[in-house]
């Protein structure tokens, strides 16, 4: 009895895999999925987690452009109304089904129905004015079709966007018999496992699933799940989630604020990991006040800023400063939009004295919440100072900064601005008409038409002289100065290889792998 025991235990240690292997792949993430639908219930953490699941027609490369992702082409009719897309061949779903154009249609009438609270539901039924889609259609299994009111640049875009779900393709098993949502069946890399509520999110090597070639390329490109399983782990506290990555708990940490960076960097177990985002770190300058609605003092306090001094204090080498609204990872960033004036302090006073300007203070709204914003008002106040400029800092706290950014009620203001991830969004964020949307920067009438078409234009050569004239007139009149593309950081343990974050902050966890 003793030794067929003993033999038992000896067949049973030949597939014992090492704990390495069995455990999964651990990311921390700041606060718990609100649910598992694409772009439903969701915020950043939830579009991050289920784009591991599920995938669309497009998706967005590395520098915010939609390219092919299910489609294997895409093509535009001459009226730049219509859209077909050929499906890529040998792509299956997680239950094993043949990806059709009959799962994408359905996927598509899901999401335009609005007891599913699709994200980009206004922006395709014509409520928003970017797009209206007049109709769908499947001529054969690999072909979808679909037709647009008018033409529209930001549908691809859109479509596309992560807070969108990438327009997830779905299999109808996806909901129940009676409609309602149980579990994303999609065609990504992994396939949703375990969800514990409030404690993680777990995700399964999909073996069936279907890689384009090449490297990975944003939420496009190559996806190799290299880990049988990956797990996020919820740690709303940083201090925990530092704690946890320095234990071995975790193997990445996600999205690391600035003041856990000095213990993380100086842990030989940790490597630190920094990409500028397409967010907009900038100095608000309100064109109505009565003392800044004049151009020369707006230009003088940009020329008495060395903004790469400024930025280089701060962030260091993690983003390099960035003149324009347009993101540094925009593809329609050209050249000539990093082109900034040096500063130029006797420019600066010659403006100052044109403009009549005798010292007044300037109050320059400011925040402790996010310490890089608070650290740039600090750097601006002391480099104004040089020309004569007299600027008092406000302290507010986040929650009050944001309702007088809202209602326009600021002198100058140090702020910080979210990712828009298509060129018309970054100008659209800052500009529109102040009398009914006050907490809009720029509102200058040619400038806002100059916006609506690039909206509209579909041809890209035509997108890039727009953004560039643009560029042009917002540094002539200097509602804002634009400093920098705050960094994404991302902390991962020796050994763990393959993350590497990118503009639009989000963790991605396939083409990662962990040592022994």
């Amino acid at each position: 009895m003793r030794n067929a025991l003993l033999a038992g235990l000896a067949a049973a240690s030949l597939v014992v895999l090492p704990a390495a292997a069995q455990t999964p792949l651990r990311a921390s993430l700041n606060s718990d999925i609100r649910s598992t639908q694409p772009g439903g219930n969701r915020d950043f953490n939830t579009d991050s987690v289920i784009l591991h699941v599920v995938e669309g027609l497009v998706a967005l490369n590395e520098h915010a452009a939609p390219v092919p992702m299910l489609a294997e082409k895409m093509e535009l009719s001459g009226d730049g109304r219509t859209y077909t897309f050929t499906l890529r061949q040998g792509v299956t779903f997680h239950n094993g089904a043949p990806l059709t154009s009959a799962e994408v249609l359905w996927s598509l009438r899901r999401y335009m129905d609005p007891a599913t609270n699709w994200r980009c539901l206004p922006d395709l039924n014509g409520r928003s004015g970017l797009a209206k889609i007049t109709e769908m259609a499947a001529p054969d299994a690999r072909t979808v079709t679909i037709t647009l009111e008018k033409p529209a640049a930001l549908f691809l875009s859109t479509i596309a966007r992560p807070d969108c779900g990438s327009t997830g393709v779905l299999h109808p098993s996806s909901v129940g018999a009676d409609g309602a949502w149980v579990k994303p069946v999609g065609t990504g890399p992994y396939s949703l496992g375990e969800w514990r509520r409030g404690q993680y999110v777990e995700l399964e090597r999909f073996e069936g699933y279907a890689a384009l070639p090449g490297e990975r390329d944003g939420f496009a490109g190559g996806k190799r799940a290299l880990m049988p399983r990956i797990r996020f782990v919820t740690i709303p506290d940083s201090s925990a989630a530092k704690a946890a990555l320095l234990a071995g708990n975790v193997d990445v940490m996600t999205d690391v604020p600035g003041p856990e960076l000095p213990d993380l960097r100086a842990n030989r177990a940790v490597q630190v990991l920094a990409a500028p985002s397409m967010g907009v770190t900038a100095l608000l300058l309100q064109t109505r006040d009565p003392l800044l609605k004049d151009e020369r003092i707006r230009r003088a306090i940009a020329l008495a800023l060395d903004v790469p001094e400024l930025v280089t204090s701060i962030v260091g080498d993690d983003a390099p400063e960035n003149p324009s609204p347009l993101p540094s990872a925009s593809p329609f960033r050209s050249e000539a939009q990093t082109r900034r004036p040096a500063r130029d302090l006797a420019a600066a006073k010659r403006l100052l004295a044109e403009a009549g300007y005798r010292g007044q203070p300037i109050r320059m709204i400011t925040n402790r919440r996010y310490p890089n914003v608070y650290d740039a008002s600090v750097a601006a106040q002391a480099m104004a100072a040089d020309a004569g400029i007299k600027i008092e800092l406000e302290v507010l706290d986040w929650a009050t900064e944001l309702d007088r950014y809202t209602r326009g009620d600021y002198q100058a203001m140090a702020f910080i601005y979210s990712p828009r991830l298509d060129p018309s969004l970054s100008y659209e964020m800052i500009s529109g008409p102040k009398d009914t949307q006050p907490r809009k920067v720029w509102d200058d009438p040619q400038a806002l038409e100059l916006i609506q078409r690039s909206m509209t234009v579909t041809d890209e050569a035509e997108r890039q002289r727009i953004f560039d004239r643009l560029y042009g007139m917002f540094m002539q009149q200097v509602p804002m100065v634009v400093l920098y593309n705050q960094p994404d950081y991302i902390a991962v343990r020796q050994g763990v290889t393959g993350v590497r974050p990118w503009a639009s902050g989000q963790t991605r966890l396939w083409g990662v792998a962990r040592g022994g």
